[in-house]
C-alpha cells in the first residue's frame, strides 16, 4: 500500500480500536466477600444430568464441597435422588451447613419416596442441616396445587425440629397467600434477569420485593433461596445476560445483602449445561463457576465486558487490513474519500466477525451448537464477501477520481471504415415491429453495411413472409434467411449468419428483432475498431415502450443500475458483460474464438468471455443508441432473468478454470468482476436456503418451545445487515449516479426483489442441471389478465404467507420479551419482502393499463460521459 493508503489504515484503526477500548472500560464494583452466605448446589459435571438421572459420583460432590469450604457458610441442596442425598454428610467433613431439598412434582409415588428419605437424611446429619426446603417452583410449574404442597409441608414439619418451607418466586406467594401458613419461613427467588429488570435496577429491585414480603408476612423469616444472574442467554427486554453483568449483580447484591442482613443463596455455585432442556439456553450459564470450576470472573479487580478485547480488537485490525489491502488491488483511480468508505466497511465487518465468534463461542459446545457454527462461519464469510464486493462497487461508482477507460471518440474517413454486417435473428417475431426494425437500419448513416435478417424455426408464413418481402423492397443491403429447423436457438442463428455474412465484413454488429437504432450508430461506434487489441464495442440496452404502463415503467427503472452503474465500474478492467444487443464484435475474433456458443443459454455474455479469454478488449459507452421493447408480463419478467441467472452458472461451470486460477489471458481485474458480479445472485439461492430453513426452525420453535430457540441475535443480524446494505447503495447510486427520482428509485427496488426467487431457482438449477429450453422474451404480446398474473406469482405467495405466519406464531406463542425473538421476528418479515414484491409486481402486471405517471418522467441524464454530439467520423 502507497502512503496515503496506510495513513488512512492507521486512523481508521485508532479509531476502532478506540471504540472497543470505549465500550470495554473497566467498572470498579463492591469486592467479592471471603466468605458468603450459601450456594445452591448442584454438582452435575459436563455429560451429567438430573433430567436423565445421570448423577455425580461421591467423589466428585466431595471435590465440589472442598472447592467451596472456605468461601461459603452453606449450601442449598435440591433432591434426596441417588448420590446427592450424600451431600449433607460429605459436606459435615468440610465444615458446611446445608440447606436440605426435597423435589416435588407431579409424581405422587415420587414424591413419598422423596420425603421419606428427606426426613431420613436430616435426622442422620441434624448437626449441619439448618433448613429444608421441600419443593423447587413446584406450583410456578403447574405440577402441584398450594394445598397438595401444604400436605407435605406438614407433614414435614412434624416429622423435623429444623425450620421446613417450599421455594417460590415472589408472585407466587403473594397469589398464594395461604401457603405461609404451612411454612416456618419464606423461601423467595429473587431472579431480577426473568422479570426483564435492567442490571442497574436488580439489586433495588431485590430488596424492593424482599421488602415487600417482609410487610406481608410480619411473622415469617425471609431466606432468598436463589439470587444471581446469567452469563449467557436470550436478553429478556432490559436484561441482558452476560459475564459482566452477572459479575456486576452478584458483587452489588452481595455487598447490600450484608448491610440488609439478609439469608440468601446464590444461584449457583456452578454452571449446569443439562438445564438447557427445561429452561433454554440461558439455564447452563448462573454459576459463578463454570462447568470446569474455573471462576467466571474477578472477584475483586474492575469488571470488563470483554476481558480479552485487546486480543481480539488486535485480530481484527489485522483482518482489516489484509482486506482493505485487497479492495484497494488495482484501485489507483479510487480517491481518497472513497479509500477511507473501503477502509470504514473493511474494518466494521472484520470488527464484527472477530465480535461474533467470540461472542459465539462463550457458550458450551456440543455437536449440535458446533455445526451450527460451521454454518454460521460460512454464511458470514459469504454475507462478508458479498458485501464487500457491494461496497467496492459502490466507491468506484462514487468516488473514483477519473476513469482509466473513458469512451474516446475516435475520428476515421469514410474510406477507411470497415465494412459492417449487421444481424438480426428472428423467431415468431411481429412483423410490423420487426419490419419497423429494419427501416432503422436502412436509415443509418455509414457507407458500408450489410443487414442479415435470420428468421429461425417461424411454423407460420404469414409471420416471416412479410418480412422477407420487406427486406426485398429495402435493397440488396437487405438480405433474409428463412430456415426451419435449425438447432441452437438464438445462438444457432446467429451462426448461421456469420457462415454467410460478407467476405469483406470486418465487424459483426448485432440488434434484437424489436431495436430501432440511432442514425449515427455505426459511424460513432465502429471507428474504435481501429484499435487493434478492441475486439467488442457495446452500448447499453435501451427501451422506448417505458411509458406504456406502470409495470413497463417498473422495469425500465429497474434495467437502468446495471448499464449506467454496473457496466461502468466493469468497464474500467475490461471486463463488460456483453450483450446480445447493441454490439459490435471483430469478424476475424469472433471466428477464432468458435462463433456463438449454441450450448449455453446466454450465448452473449459467454461470448464476451472467450474473447477476453484471449487478451482482446472491450469499449463501452453509457450513451443509448437503440431501444427495444420490454416484456409485457411479470411472467415473461422473470423468464428473462431466470434465463441471465441460468446462464451465469452455465458460464461459470464451463469457464470455472480460467475464472479460477487456471492459465488464461483474464486479468485479475477480470476474474474479480465476472466472480463479484455474479454473488449477488448467489447469495439470492442461498436466501432462498435461508428462508426455508428459517420457516422449519419457526415451527420446531412452535411445537418444542422449552428445546429451540430462537436463532442468536448475531446469527439473525447477518442476513439483515445486508439487505439494509443493498438497499442503502441502491437508493444512493440511483439517486446519484442516475439522477433517479426517490419514487423511480423505489420502483426499482421492488421490481428488482421481486426477481429474487426467480434467480434464486435460477441458480440452484444451474448447479443441478446442463441446460434448459431457451426462454424467449415475448415482445408486443397481449397482456395477462389478473388471475394469470396472480398464478405468474403463486410461488412467492406462498412463501410470503408462510414467513407471515410464522413470525405472527412466533410472537404469539413466545412474546417479544427478548430481542432475539423480536429480531427473528424482524427478520422473518424483513425475507417476506422479496415475495412481497413479487406479489406486489405481478398485480401491477396484471393491471395492464395502469399509468406510468404513477412514477416520475426519467428523463435526468445519468452523471456519465457525455453522448458524442453530431458524427464523430470524418467525411
Amino acid at each position: 500500500m502507497n502512503r496515503a493508503n496506510i495513513l488512512i489504515s492507521i486512523a481508521i484503526a485508532v479509531i476502532f480500536i478506540s471504540l472497543w477500548a470505549f465500550f470495554n472500560q473497566p467498572e470498579t464494583e463492591p469486592a467479592w466477600p471471603s466468605r458468603i452466605q450459601g450456594f445452591s448446589f448442584s454438582p452435575m459435571r459436563e455429560g451429567q444430568s438430573a433430567i436423565e438421572h445421570i448423577l455425580p459420583s461421591e467423589e466428585e460432590i466431595d471435590a465440589d464441597l472442598a472447592l467451596l469450604a472456605d468461601k461459603t457458610h452453606a449450601v442449598r441442596s435440591y433432591t434426596m435422588e441417588g448420590s446427592l442425598a450424600q451431600i449433607p454428610a460429605l459436606a459435615r467433613k468440610h465444615g458446611l451447613n446445608v440447606t436440605l431439598g426435597a423435589w416435588i412434582d407431579d409424581d405422587e409415588e415420587k414424591n413419598d419416596r422423596e420425603i421419606e428419605k428427606l426426613i431420613a437424611v436430616a435426622r442422620e446429619n441434624y448437626r449441619n442441616v439448618v433448613l429444608v426446603i421441600v419443593g423447587n417452583e413446584a406450583i410456578l410449574r403447574g405440577e402441584i396445587t398450594a394445598a397438595q404442597l401444604g400436605v407435605y409441608l406438614d407433614r414435614v414439619r412434624e416429622a423435623l425440629d429444623v425450620p421446613v418451607g417450599t421455594a417460590e418466586p415472589w408472585h407466587v406467594w403473594f397469589t398464594h397467600k395461604d401457603l405461609a401458613d404451612h411454612v416456618d419461613f419464606i423461601a423467595v427467588h429473587m431472579l431480577p434477569y426473568w422479570e426483564g429488570v435492567h442490571v442497574d435496577r436488580a439489586v433495588d429491585y431485590v430488596v424492593d420485593h424482599v421488602n415487600l414480603l417482609k410487610t406481608s408476612f410480619p411473622e415469617k423469616p425471609i431466606i432468598i433461596g436463589e439470587v444471581g444472574w446469567p452469563s449467557n442467554g436470550r436478553t429478556r427486554h432490559a436484561a441482558v445476560a452476560s459475564t459482566a453483568n452477572e459479575a456486576t449483580f452478584l458483587r452489588r447484591f452481595l455487598a447490600r445483602a450484608d448491610k440488609e442482613d439478609y439469608v440468601y443463596y446464590v444461584m449457583e455455585a456452578f454452571d449446569q449445561p443439562w438445564k438447557k432442556v427445561s429452561e433454554g439456553a440461558v439455564g447452563a450459564y448462573w454459576g459463578v463457576y463454570d462447568v470446569e470450576r474455573q471462576p467466571k470472573f474477578p472477584f475483586s479487580e474492575p469488571i470488563v465486558e470483554i476481558p480479552e478485547w485487546r486480543r481480539l480488537a488486535g485480530i481484527s485490525i489485522v483482518i482489516a487490513m489484509i482486506t482493505f489491502a485487497f479492495l484497494l488491488i488495482d484501485s489507483k483511480t479510487l480517491s481518497k474519500r472513497g479509500r477511507s468508505f473501503l477502509a470504514v466497511i473493511a474494518f466494521t465487518a472484520a470488527s464484527g466477525a472477530v465480535w461474533i465468534v467470540y461472542n459465539y463461542t462463550q457458550q458450551y459446545l456440543s455437536i449440535a451448537t458446533i455445526l451450527v457454527g460451521l454454518l454460521m462461519i460460512v454464511g458470514m464469510v459469504g454475507v462478508t464477501v458479498v458485501l464487500l464486493a457491494e461496497a467496492h462497487e459502490w466507491a468506484e461508482a462514487t468516488w473514483a477520481a477519473s476513469r482509466r477507460r473513458p469512451f474516446t471518440p475516435v475520428a476515421v474517413a469514410d474510406d477507411k471504415l470497415p465494412m459492417v454486417s449487421v444481424h438480426v435473428p428472428a423467431y415468431n417475431e411481429p412483423p410490423d415491429m420487426l419490419n419497423e426494425t429494419l427501416n432503422a437500419l436502412a436509415k443509418l448513416d455509414y457507407p458500408h453495411y450489410e443487414v442479415l435478417v435470420i428468421d429461425n424455426n417461424t411454423k407460420d408464413p404469414a409471420v416471416w413472409q412479410p418480412v422477407a418481402e420487406h427486406c426485398a423492397k429495402l435493397g440488396p443491403r437487405f438480405r433474409f434467411f428463412h430456415v426451419d429447423p435449425l438447432a441452437g436457438f438464438k445462438a444457432g442463428a446467429l451462426n448461421y449468419a456469420l457462415a454467410h455474412t460478407a467476405p469483406e465484413a470486418e465487424v459483426v454488429a448485432v440488434i434484437d428483432s424489436d431495436y430501432t437504432v440511432a442514425r449515427n450508430w455505426l459511424r460513432d461506434l465502429t471507428p474504435q475498431f481501429t484499435h487493434p487489441k478492441i475486439a467488442i464495442v457495446q452500448a447499453p440496452q435501451d427501451y422506448r415502450d417505458d411509458r406504456e404502463n406502470l409495470f413497463k415503467a417498473m422495469c425500465y427503472a429497474e434495467y437502468r443500475g446495471f448499464f449506467y452503474i454496473g457496466m461502468v465500474t466493469r468497464n474500467e478492467r475490461n471486463a463488460i458483460i456483453q450483450h446480445g444487443t447493441m454490439t459490435m464484435v471483430r469478424k476475424s475474433v469472433l471466428e477464432e474464438v468458435g462463433g456463438w456458443a449454441e450450448w449455453c443459454i446466454t450465448e452473449d455474455a459467454e461470448l464476451g468471455l472467450k474473447i477476453f479469454e484471449k487478451g482482446y478488449e472491450a469499449a463501452y459507452i453509457a450513451d443509448s443508441y437503440g431501444q427495444g421493447v420490454m416484456p409485457d408480463t411479470f411472467i415473461d419478467f422473470k423468464k428473462q432473468r431466470f434465463r441471465w441467472a441460468y446462464g451465469a452458472v452455465q458460464i461459470m461451470r464451463y469457464h470455472a478454470k480460467a475464472l479460477f486460477g487456471g492459465k488464461t489471458n483474464l486479468t485479475l481485474g477480470q476474474r474479480y468482476h465476472f466472480i463479484a458480479g455474479w454473488l449477488p445472485w448467489m447469495a439470492d439461492s442461498l436466501n432462498l436456503v435461508f428462508t426455508l430453513s428459517a420457516l422449519f426452525w419457526s415451527m420446531a420453535m412452535g411445537l418444542f418451545p422449552r428445546v429451540v430457540d430462537p436463532p442468536l441475535v448475531i446469527l439473525s443480524a447477518m442476513p439483515l445487515t445486508l439487505f439494509i446494505f443493498k438497499i442503502a447503495k441502491m437508493f444512493y447510486l440511483y439517486r446519484t449516479r442516475v439522477n433517479a427520482t426517490v419514487t423511480q428509485t423505489f420502483a426499482s427496488a421492488l421490481a428488482g426483489l421481486s426477481l429474487s426467487h426467480t434467480i434464486s431457482k435460477a441458480i440452484m438449477n444451474g448447479f443441478v442441471t446442463k441446460s434448459i429450453p431457451f426462454f424467449r422474451t415475448p415482445k408486443m404480446a397481449h397482456a395477462h389478465a389478473l388471475l394469470r398474473a396472480m398464478l405468474s406469482a403463486r410461488e412467492e405467495f406462498l412463501i410470503m404467507t408462510a414467513l407471515w405466519c410464522a413470525a405472527y406464531s412466533v410472537k404469539a406463542t413466545q412474546g417479544v420479551d427478548s430481542p432475539d425473538l423480536l429480531v427473528w421476528i424482524i427478520v422473518l418479515l424483513v425475507q417476506s419482502i422479496p415475495y412481497l414484491a413479487s406479489v406486489t409486481v405481478s398485480l401491477i402486471s396484471g393491471f395492464s393499463k395502469l399509468p406510468r405517471k404513477l412514477i416520475s418522467n426519467m428523463t435526468a441524464t445519468p452523471d456519465l460521459p457525455a453522448k458524442p454530439e453530431g458524427t464523430v467520423a470524418a467525411k
